[in-house]
Protein backbone atom coordinates (compact mmCIF):
# COMPACT_ATOMS: atom_id res chain seq x y z
CA UNK A 1 0.00 0.00 0.00
CA UNK A 2 1.31 3.40 -0.96
CA UNK A 3 1.05 5.47 2.21
CA UNK A 4 1.20 8.76 0.29
CA UNK A 5 -2.05 8.05 -1.62
CA UNK A 6 -5.06 9.60 0.18
CA UNK A 7 -7.95 8.16 -1.86
CA UNK A 8 -8.54 4.73 -3.35
CA UNK A 9 -11.49 3.97 -5.63
CA UNK A 10 -12.44 0.48 -6.88
CA UNK A 11 -9.05 -0.75 -5.65
CA UNK A 12 -8.12 -4.35 -4.82
CA UNK A 13 -5.73 -4.77 -1.90
CA UNK A 14 -4.55 -8.37 -2.12
CA UNK A 15 -2.31 -9.96 0.51
CA UNK A 16 -1.20 -6.54 1.78
CA UNK A 17 0.58 -6.48 5.12
CA UNK A 18 0.67 -3.19 6.99
CA UNK A 19 1.25 -3.89 10.68
CA UNK A 20 0.97 -0.88 13.00
CA UNK A 21 0.70 1.36 9.92
CA UNK A 22 -0.42 4.98 10.16
CA UNK A 23 -3.28 5.04 7.62
CA UNK A 24 -5.45 7.80 9.09
CA UNK A 25 -7.56 10.21 6.99
CA UNK A 26 -7.65 7.92 3.91
CA UNK A 27 -10.72 7.29 1.76
CA UNK A 28 -11.54 3.82 0.41
CA UNK A 29 -14.45 3.77 -2.04
CA UNK A 30 -15.80 0.43 -3.31
CA UNK A 31 -12.47 -1.19 -2.45
CA UNK A 32 -11.78 -4.83 -1.62
CA UNK A 33 -9.35 -6.05 1.02
CA UNK A 34 -8.48 -9.68 0.24
CA UNK A 35 -6.33 -11.65 2.72
CA UNK A 36 -4.67 -8.54 4.15
CA UNK A 37 -3.16 -8.05 7.60
CA UNK A 38 -3.63 -4.61 9.20
CA UNK A 39 -3.03 -5.64 12.83
CA UNK A 40 -2.66 -2.60 15.13
CA UNK A 41 -2.95 -0.15 12.23
CA UNK A 42 -4.41 3.32 12.68
CA UNK A 43 -7.48 3.91 10.49
CA UNK A 44 -8.74 6.88 12.53
CA UNK A 45 -10.89 9.31 10.55
CA UNK A 46 -10.77 7.08 7.44
CA UNK A 47 -13.78 6.55 5.22
CA UNK A 48 -14.67 3.04 4.08
CA UNK A 49 -17.57 3.36 1.65
CA UNK A 50 -19.08 0.20 0.09
CA UNK A 51 -15.97 -1.84 0.90
CA UNK A 52 -15.57 -5.61 1.18
CA UNK A 53 -13.09 -7.25 3.53
CA UNK A 54 -12.38 -10.95 2.92
CA UNK A 55 -10.05 -13.23 4.88
CA UNK A 56 -8.31 -10.24 6.44
CA UNK A 57 -7.00 -9.43 9.91
CA UNK A 58 -8.16 -6.14 11.43
CA UNK A 59 -7.22 -6.98 15.02
CA UNK A 60 -6.50 -4.08 17.36
CA UNK A 61 -7.05 -1.47 14.64
CA UNK A 62 -7.92 2.09 15.63
CA UNK A 63 -11.24 3.16 14.07
CA UNK A 64 -11.74 6.39 16.01
CA UNK A 65 -13.86 8.74 13.90
CA UNK A 66 -13.81 6.31 10.96
CA UNK A 67 -16.84 6.03 8.70
CA UNK A 68 -17.83 2.45 7.89
CA UNK A 69 -20.67 2.76 5.42
CA UNK A 70 -21.95 -0.37 3.67
CA UNK A 71 -18.97 -2.49 4.69
CA UNK A 72 -18.98 -6.29 4.58
CA UNK A 73 -16.56 -8.49 6.51
CA UNK A 74 -16.28 -12.15 5.51
CA UNK A 75 -13.90 -14.70 7.05
CA UNK A 76 -12.13 -11.83 8.85
CA UNK A 77 -10.41 -11.67 12.23
CA UNK A 78 -11.48 -8.72 14.39
CA UNK A 79 -9.98 -8.86 17.87
CA UNK A 80 -10.05 -5.91 20.29
CA UNK A 81 -11.75 -3.52 17.86
CA UNK A 82 -13.71 -0.66 19.41
CA UNK A 83 -16.47 -0.05 16.86
CA UNK A 84 -18.11 2.31 19.39
CA UNK A 85 -15.52 4.94 18.42
CA UNK A 86 -16.55 4.88 14.74
CA UNK A 87 -18.54 7.71 13.25
CA UNK A 88 -22.10 6.79 14.19
CA UNK A 89 -23.85 8.39 11.23
CA UNK A 90 -24.18 6.10 8.18
CA UNK A 91 -22.69 3.12 10.09
CA UNK A 92 -23.68 0.00 8.16
CA UNK A 93 -21.92 -3.36 8.63
CA UNK A 94 -22.30 -7.05 7.71
CA UNK A 95 -20.33 -9.96 9.16
CA UNK A 96 -20.16 -13.51 7.83
CA UNK A 97 -17.96 -16.33 9.16
CA UNK A 98 -15.86 -13.86 11.16
CA UNK A 99 -13.98 -14.13 14.45
CA UNK A 100 -15.17 -11.15 16.50
CA UNK A 101 -13.46 -11.25 19.90
CA UNK A 102 -13.26 -8.68 22.72
CA UNK A 103 -14.84 -6.03 20.48
CA UNK A 104 -17.14 -3.18 21.52
CA UNK A 105 -20.38 -2.33 19.71
CA UNK A 106 -21.88 -0.33 22.61
CA UNK A 107 -24.13 2.69 22.02
CA UNK A 108 -24.39 2.03 18.27
CA UNK A 109 -27.40 1.82 15.96
CA UNK A 110 -26.88 -1.52 14.21
CA UNK A 111 -30.49 -2.18 13.29
CA UNK A 112 -30.73 -5.06 10.82
CA UNK A 113 -27.04 -5.98 10.99
CA UNK A 114 -26.07 -9.49 9.88
CA UNK A 115 -23.75 -11.56 12.09
CA UNK A 116 -23.95 -14.86 10.20
CA UNK A 117 -22.05 -17.94 11.45
CA UNK A 118 -19.58 -15.82 13.44
CA UNK A 119 -17.57 -16.55 16.57
CA UNK A 120 -18.53 -13.52 18.71
CA UNK A 121 -16.66 -13.93 21.98
CA UNK A 122 -16.42 -11.63 25.00
CA UNK A 123 -17.90 -8.75 22.99
CA UNK A 124 -19.95 -5.82 24.34
CA UNK A 125 -23.41 -4.89 23.06
CA UNK A 126 -24.41 -2.37 25.74
CA UNK A 127 -27.23 0.05 24.85
CA UNK A 128 -26.95 -1.11 21.24
CA UNK A 129 -29.84 -1.04 18.78
CA UNK A 130 -29.78 -4.55 17.30
CA UNK A 131 -33.44 -4.56 16.33
CA UNK A 132 -34.04 -7.00 13.44
CA UNK A 133 -30.39 -8.09 13.48
CA UNK A 134 -29.50 -11.67 12.58
CA UNK A 135 -27.15 -13.86 14.64
CA UNK A 136 -28.00 -17.14 12.89
CA UNK A 137 -25.38 -19.82 13.50
CA UNK A 138 -23.17 -17.55 15.63
CA UNK A 139 -21.41 -18.53 18.86
CA UNK A 140 -21.81 -15.70 21.39
CA UNK A 141 -19.72 -17.14 24.26
CA UNK A 142 -19.10 -14.50 26.95
CA UNK A 143 -20.70 -11.65 25.01
CA UNK A 144 -22.65 -9.06 27.00
CA UNK A 145 -26.08 -7.74 26.05
CA UNK A 146 -27.28 -5.00 28.41
CA UNK A 147 -30.03 -2.41 27.79
CA UNK A 148 -29.96 -3.65 24.21
CA UNK A 149 -32.83 -3.50 21.74
CA UNK A 150 -33.14 -7.04 20.37
CA UNK A 151 -36.73 -6.78 19.18
CA UNK A 152 -37.33 -8.98 16.12
CA UNK A 153 -33.68 -10.13 16.23
CA UNK A 154 -32.99 -13.65 15.00
CA UNK A 155 -30.95 -15.96 17.24
CA UNK A 156 -32.09 -19.18 15.54
CA UNK A 157 -29.18 -21.60 15.49
CA UNK A 158 -27.08 -19.29 17.68
CA UNK A 159 -25.17 -20.79 20.63
CA UNK A 160 -23.79 -19.84 24.03
CA UNK A 161 -25.64 -16.55 24.41
CA UNK A 162 -26.54 -15.14 27.80
CA UNK A 163 -29.29 -12.56 27.49
CA UNK A 164 -31.18 -11.21 30.47
CA UNK A 165 -34.83 -10.73 29.42
CA UNK A 166 -35.25 -8.21 32.27
CA UNK A 167 -32.60 -5.77 31.00
CA UNK A 168 -32.99 -6.17 27.22
CA UNK A 169 -35.89 -5.69 24.80
CA UNK A 170 -36.76 -9.09 23.29
CA UNK A 171 -40.26 -8.66 21.84
CA UNK A 172 -40.75 -10.92 18.80
CA UNK A 173 -37.10 -12.05 18.81
CA UNK A 174 -36.57 -15.56 17.40
CA UNK A 175 -34.72 -18.30 19.28
CA UNK A 176 -34.15 -22.04 18.87
CA UNK A 177 -34.62 -24.89 21.34
CA UNK A 178 -32.89 -25.90 23.56
CA UNK A 179 -30.67 -22.76 23.67
CA UNK A 180 -33.69 -20.51 24.36
CA UNK A 181 -33.78 -22.02 27.85
CA UNK A 182 -30.72 -19.90 28.78
CA UNK A 183 -33.06 -16.88 28.93
CA UNK A 184 -34.45 -18.38 32.13
CA UNK A 185 -31.02 -18.40 33.83
CA UNK A 186 -31.49 -14.74 34.81
CA UNK A 187 -34.89 -15.23 36.45
CA UNK A 188 -33.67 -17.13 39.54
CA UNK A 189 -36.32 -19.78 39.14
CA UNK A 190 -36.12 -23.51 39.68
CA UNK A 191 -37.04 -25.75 36.75
CA UNK A 192 -37.65 -29.42 37.55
Amino acid sequence: MNLSVKEYEDHLFKKETALEADLKHKVFLRSTFDHCDFTKSNFSHCKFLECKMTGSNFSLVNLEGARLQDCAFENCKLVGVNFAKCEKMFLSLKFKNCLIETCNFSDLDLKGTLFLNCQIRDTFFTQTNLMESVFTGSDLQGSLFHNTDLRKANFQGALNYSINPLTNKLSKAKFSKPEVMTLLDHLEIVID
